[in-house]
C-alpha cells in the first residue's frame, strides 16, 4: 500500500488523455512517484544542512532537483513567505494561485525617499607578501577569525558574550607587531637611525654593512623600501637625508640573500625624484646636489641591469622619464644634468646616439642663455661637461689616433650637429674622432 493516493495518479494521467488506467498500474507509479519524493527531500535536506539552516526553502528543492538532472521549478522566491489563494472552475475543479502583494498607491507616493547610495570605489591591498600575509584590517589574523566566531550578532547581541571573546571595545593597535617579530622591529628602528646619525660616520657604516651583508631581513624589505619613500618625500631640502636613503636603496640592492624584484616599481620613483628632481638639498652646496645625482644615476644603471629581467619595460620607462626630464625647458640645469647622465647609465651608448645626440643642436640654445647668466653658469657648466662626458662613450674602446686636423668644414657641421658650444669644447680637447663619430651617427 502505497502513502502516495493512487487517485492523483489516475486524475493527472486522465488529464492528459489517458483513461482507464489499470489499477496494478496506478499503484505502482504511485509508489514510484513516493520514491522520487523521497529522493528529491533527500537531496533538500542536505542542502539546508549544508547551509546551517533549520528550515527547509523552495531553493533547496531547486538545488536538489538541479542535483537529480530534473527541470527545476520556476517562479518561486524563498526570500519571502508565499500566500496561496483558492479559485473554483468547476465542481470539484479548485485552483491554486500565488496572491500578489497588494500595495497602497498613495502610501507609496508620500513615502519618504531612500537615501542616495555612496559611489561606488575600488582599493587595493596586499593579499600576500613574498607567502606572508600582511596583518591589515582587509586581512584578519587567524586569532581575529577565531573571535569573530564567538562574537554574537543581530540586534539582540549579548555584550557579555563579545566582551569574552575579546571584542568588546577593543582600539585597533599598529598590525605591524603581528608580522615581525621584536627582533626584526628591533634592528628596523637600529638600522633607519644609523643611517640618519649625523654624529657617528662609523655608526652609519655599520648600518650599511649590515644591510648590504645580512641575510635573513626579507620580511623587512617593504618596510625599508616605505621608509626610503617617506623620506625622501618630506626631506627634498635636507640633502643628507637624500643621500643616506640613497646608500640604503643601494644596500638593498646589492644584498644578494633579498629577493627585492617585487618592489622595484616603488623603489625607482624615490630614486628618479634624486636624479631628476627640481630642487634636492635646499640651500646645499652644489657639489653635494650633483654628487646626490651621481649617486642616483649609478644605482639606477645597477637596477637596469640586474631586474630587467622582471620588467621588460623597465628600461625604457626609466629612459623616457629622463628625456622628458632632459627636453622640458622649464627645469633647471640640475634635472638637465640628472636626465643626462640618467639616460646615459641606463641605456648606455646607443642612448646616446639615439636620443641625445640628435637634441643638441636645440638644447645648445638654452646651454648659452646658462652660460650668459651668472646665477645658472655653474650649473650649466655642469651639464656641459656631463654632455661632453657621455659623447665620449659613443667612442667606445677605440683608442684616439692622430693625423686628424680642425678645419673650417669640420667645425661648421659638427656645430650644425650639436650647436656651437658643444663643438667648440669637443674641439678645443682634441676629439677629432669623437667629432667624425657623432658627424656619422
Amino acid at each position: 500500500m502505497s502513502v502516495w493516493n493512487p487517485d492523483n495518479i489516475r486524475d493527472v494521467a486522465e488529464s492528459v488523455g489517458i483513461g482507464n488506467l489499470n489499477h496494478d498500474v496506478t499503484e505502482n507509479l504511485a509508489r514510484d512517484v513516493e520514491y522520487r519524493v523521497a529522493q528529491v527531500l533527500e537531496e533538500a535536506l542536505k542542502s539546508m544542512r549544508h547551509g546551517k539552516r533549520t528550515v527547509l526553502t523552495t531553493q533547496d528543492i531547486s538545488l536538489a532537483l538541479r542535483n537529480l538532472d530534473v527541470e527545476p521549478l520556476y517562479g518561486y522566491d524563498s526570500t519571502r513567505a508565499l500566500r496561496f489563494g483558492e479559485a473554483s472552475l468547476g465542481p470539484g475543479q479548485p485552483l491554486f494561485y500565488v496572491e500578489d502583494e497588494e500595495v497602497d498607491f498613495e502610501k507609496l507616493i508620500n513615502a519618504p525617499l531612500p537615501k542616495v547610495p555612496r559611489e561606488v570605489s575600488f582599493t587595493a591591498h596586499w593579499l600576500a607578501v613574498e607567502g606572508v600575509q600582511p596583518s591589515i584590517p582587509q586581512n584578519p589574523t587567524a586569532a581575529d577569525s577565531r573571535n569573530l566566531e564567538l562574537v554574537s550578532k543581530g540586534p539582540n547581541a549579548n555584550s557579555t558574550l563579545s566582551a569574552m571573546s575579546g571584542t568588546g571595545d577593543v582600539s585597533v593597535k599598529p598590525l605591524v607587531k603581528h608580522v615581525l617579530s621584536r627582533e626584526l622591529q628591533l634592528y628596523f628602528e637600529k638600522v633607519c637611525s644609523a643611517f640618519l646619525d649625523e654624529t657617528s660616520e662609523d655608526y652609519r657604516t655599520s648600518g650599511y654593512s649590515s644591510l648590504r651583508e645580512d641575510p635573513g631581513l626579507h620580511q623587512l624589505v617593504p618596510y625599508f623600501i616605505q621608509f626610503i619613500a617617506e623620506k625622501v618625500t618630506h626631506s627634498l631640502k635636507d640633502i643628507f637625508v637624500l643621500t643616506q636613503v640613497m646608500h640604503m636603496a643601494e644596500a638593498l640592492v646589492q644584498n644578494e640573500s633579498l629577493y627585492v624584484d617585487p618592489y622595484i616599481a616603488s623603489l625607482v620613483p624615490s630614486i628618479l625624484t634624486c636624479l631628476i628632481g627640481r630642487q634636492l638639498g635646499g640651500n646645499a652646496d652644489l657639489v653635494e646636489q650633483f654628487a646626490l645625482r651621481d649617486m642616483a644615476a649609478s644605482l639606477l644603471s645597477r637596477i637596469s641591469q640586474k631586474y630587467t629581467h622582471a620588467s621588460h619595460m623597465l628600461k625604457p620607462r626609466l629612459v623616457r622619464s629622463c628625456l622628458k626630464s632632459f627636453l622640458d625647458p622649464s627645469k633647471p640645469f640640475g634635472a638637465h644634468y640628472g636626465a643626462v647622465i640618467g639616460m646615459q647609465a641606463i641605456g648606455g651608448s646607443e642612448v646616446v646616439r639615439v636620443l641625445i645626440v640628435p637634441n643638441l643642436r636645440e638644447y645648445s640654445k638654452l646651454l648659452h642663455d646658462g652660460l650668459e647668466d651668472s646665477a645658472r653658469r655653474p650649473a650649466a657648466e655642469r651639464v656641459l661637461t656631463a654632455l661632453v662626458s657621455v659623447l665620449a662613450s659613443l667612442r667606445g674602446k677605440q683608442s684616439l689616433t692622430n693625423g686628424h686636423t680642425v678645419t673650417d668644414d669640420l667645425r661648421a657641421r659638427l656645430s650644425d650637429a650639436v650647436g656651437e658650444i658643444l663643438a667648440s669644447r669637443i674641439l678645443e680637447a682634441g676629439e677629432m674622432q669623437l667629432a667624425h663619430i657623432i658627424l656619422e651617427a
